[in-house]
């Protein structure tokens, strides 16, 4: 049996252990600022004798320019620090150790020397605290780029300076120029080189801007966080499907079983559906498996994707673990609600359901019919299906979306139940896929989709119809999905994120016809549930958003955005 304790024990070990690691973090940064004003400002008199008795010029000069870069340098690896990176912990124990041997060199600047020494024991007491993986090809690639670079920019340095020597003060040998260029690559000030014309000045300056390119690139690649490349293996699907056909309780779960989603599988039997964009790893819904083993999902969640330098979130999450996601650190947004049609209470009477009744009767009169296609559809209705699907799409100049939603695929089509509606001569005008909340007593629908001659009132046909069919086969509820971005921000006290989501509603309906979305559904007098997305900070949202635009449509979604308005 699990101790009571153990939760909020590790709870208190995880916030020291995050505060351990911003100290580390802040020290570095503040060490890379006190480089930059140590190389800037003038050496006390006494250190300076001190030094030009041991050190010649030469040293004493590349010490100074070492220090500038040790500075910067620092300045980066606290970010990475922060994100708790391997690569970074270990290239900063290397900087931190030329940085305060050079201090000491440069000036005889024992405190700083002193300083880094101190966080060199800090970061190797707390060695097991870095332990964020980069992404292993950009890792291999990363080192083999840095190897070429220093390489490339030495022989770039060494023919240049040997073939433009008239372009300097001095004539310049083969060896001069390659110790030169060796002081070049590694940015330190060249000890013997006078540029006498402008073309000189500009090639050394070249040499400075490929270094530092070629080396920026570099480390970008070695602190890339982990990429998925490969899809989830069919044993991890079949696993997955398992649990989701055990636990599934909504809309979504059915979703998650699409081709677009990696799992991973908390000890306690529990299953995570997410996509992993960049540093963003958005998950869909809540953990799905037993109640009891929600926060600890949650947890090993959360460790996993630090783990890969990843940062967590989860979209379109119910009120039910609100609690659980705050007590591991997440904050909430409400994104939206989703409508829930309650089948026993639906009705066509009454004043209120006047326009809607209207429509309906209006295409049973002229004999247009519904029709629930049962799995595995026929090719042919796949066929027509997909001729209404592309005609869809190229009436609401728009492409597939995925995560939240599903896409024609005709693997996925052809297992699922879909409400057809035809028109009088037999002609299929809009269909719509019917999904299982597995063990609740709902479903919901995906994919819902029209030819563009098709009558005024064909959704709204084709919709009663689903309802009526579901109440014949004992469901409870149909959930007609989120209606984003509706009902947030309104009142005074709501939070300045849903203010802001609030601002984006109302122009953006412009471009998406979120209003138009809502009120249709609002015809059917659904039961608005909220939403939410569940995210680790507000210093981490715009990352936490990018990463869900990419899954929702695609990494070339800004510039098909920009194509289209």
């Amino acid at each position: 049996m699990k101790s009571e304790t153990a939760p909020f024990s590790r709870s208190i070990r995880t916030k020291w252990e995050a505060w351990v690691v911003r100290l580390i973090a802040s020290l570095t940064a503040i060490m890379g600022v006190l480089n930059l004003l140590s190389a800037s400002r003038p050496a006390i008199l006494w250190r300076l004798q001190v030094v030009e008795k041991v050190f010649p010029l030469i040293v004493r000069r590349g010490s100074h320019f070492t220090s500038v870069l040790a500075g910067f340098a620092l300045i980066l690896l606290s970010i990475q620090l922060s994100r708790r990176k391997r690569i970074a912990w270990f290239i900063t124990v290397i900087v931190l150790s030329l940085s305060s041997v050079t201090h000491l060199i440069k000036n005889l600047n024992y405190e700083e020397a002193i300083l880094s020494a101190f966080i060199i024991i800090l970061l190797l007491l707390a060695k097991d605290l870095f332990y964020a993986l980069s992404d292993p090809p950009s890792l291999f690639q990363g080192m083999r780029t840095l190897i070429l670079a220093f390489f490339f920019v030495l022989l770039y340095g060494t023919s240049g300076l040997y073939f433009l020597t008239h372009h300097f003060q001095s004539t310049i040998s083969l060896s001069t120029a390659l110790k030169e260029a060796l002081f070049l690559a590694v940015f330190y000030a060249p000890s013997e080189l006078q540029a006498s014309t402008g073309y000189g000045r500009y090639f050394i300056d070249s040499v400075y801007g490929l270094s530092l390119i070629t080396y920026s690139y570099s480390f970008y690649l070695l602190a890339r966080p982990v990429l998925m490349r490969q899809p989830a293996s069919e044993a991890e699907r079949q696993r997955a499907s398992q649990i989701i056909q055990t636990y599934g309780r909504t809309s979504l779960a059915r979703i998650c079983l699409l081709g677009d989603k990696s799992y991973f599988f908390s000890s306690g039997g529990s299953v995570i559906a997410y996509v992993a964009k960049g540093r963003g790893a958005v998950v869909l819904g809540d953990p799905i498996g037993p109640i009891e083993d929600v926060f600890g999902a949650i947890q090993e969640f959360q460790a996993f994707c630090e783990k890969n330098d990843w940062i967590a979130a989860y979209y379109q999450t119910t009120p039910d673990y609100i609690e659980e996601y705050k007590r591991c650190g997440y904050e909430t947004l409400c994104i939206g609600s989703e409508a829930i049609v309650d089948l026993a209470s639906f009705t066509l009477e009454g004043g209120e359901n006047k326009s809607l009744r209207t429509a309906v009767n209006k295409l049973r009169r002229l004999n247009y019919q519904s029709i629930m296609l049962e799995p595995p559809i026929d090719k042919e209705y796949l066929e027509e299906l997909r001729s209404i699907s592309n005609e869809w799409l190229t009436l609401m100049h728009g492409t597939e979306k995925r995560f939240s939603v599903g896409w024609f695929d005709e693997n996925y089509i052809r297992s699922e139940r879909v409400m057809i509606c035809t028109s009088p001569e037999g002609e299929i005008i809009a269909f719509a896929n019917v999904l299982p909340a597995y063990q609740k007593k709902e479903v919901s629908i995906d994919l819902m989709r029209r030819r563009k001659n098709s009558p005024n009132g064909t959704m709204e046909f084709l919709f009663v119809a689903l309802f009526e069919w579901a109440r014949e086969h004992h469901y409870e509820t149909f959930s007609l999905g989120l209606s984003a971005l509706a009902g947030i921000g309104e009142t005074p006290n709501s939070p300045i994120p849903e203010k802001i989501l609030r601002l984006m509603y109302e122009h953006l309906t412009r471009f998406y016809n979120f209003k138009g979305l809502h009120e249709f559904k609002e015809k059917f007098h659904p039961n608005w549930e909220p939403r939410y997305l569940v995210y680790p900070g507000v210093e981490n949202l715009l990352e936490v958003i990018t990463a869900l635009i990419r899954a929702d449509s695609g990494d070339d979604f800004w510039w098909t955005y920009l194509q289209k308005h």
